[in-house]
């Protein structure tokens, strides 16, 4: 008799401890659950985009409502990469711009474009900028879209020259790189 007691009173602690971890893991995934949703939520504030779908593609990339900026100069990294390397020249032309928007190393975006001229981005980081540009398209006047456009063209435009065409010969813009910029041209369209 004695036995069974003992058994019972350990089947009691085993079955309290298996709650109190169950307990955990479900407060757990409500915590992250909610510190999600409060990410998106900083991220539709800073961008205007109330599109969950959109929001959740920007979140996955590591954006957040403070690093938002990098998005907006995703295009000069992805120019910079365009021939499968990142020439030291390229990548001074996309420091030049970020200073010129204000982004220094205390930036919370300057990191992660600082990560992305390290090694080449997620391939999704073009498609995820020009799903930004389309919502933004919804919001911005004819003359605000242009304005952001030639900005970014220009600087693109800055970042593809600097290298100079093919190992530094031929062109100042390669092949590729041409293709990149008229594709983000047409993304404003």
């Amino acid at each position: 008799m004695m036995a069974m007691g003992g058994f019972s009173g350990r089947s009691s602690e085993l079955e309290e401890k298996f709650f109190r971890e169950r307990d955990m893991q479900l407060l757990e995934a409500l915590r992250e659950k909610t510190a999600a949703a409060e990410r998106r939520k900083a991220l539709a504030e800073a961008s205007g985009i109330t599109h969950d779908g959109l929001l959740e593609k920007l979140e996955t990339l590591g954006l957040t409502g403070q690093t938002l900026a990098a998005l907006l100069l995703a295009p000069l990294i992805e120019v910079a990469w365009a021939d499968g390397t990142l020439h030291e020249k390229e990548r001074l032309a996309v420091m030049g711009a970020l200073r010129q928007k204000g982004i220094d190393s205390q930036h919370p975006a300057y990191q992660l474009l600082e990560d992305w001229l390290r090694r080449k981005p997620d391939p999704q980081l073009l498609e995820v900028w020009k799903e930004y540009v389309a919502s933004l398209a919804e919001v911005l006047g004819e003359e605000e879209r242009k304005e952001l456009r030639d900005d970014l063209l220009q600087r693109a435009r800055e970042v593809a020259e600097a290298a100079g065409g093919f190992f530094g010969f031929g062109g100042k813009i390669s092949k590729r790189e041409q293709e990149l910029l008229d594709a983000l041209a047409a993304a404003f369209d």
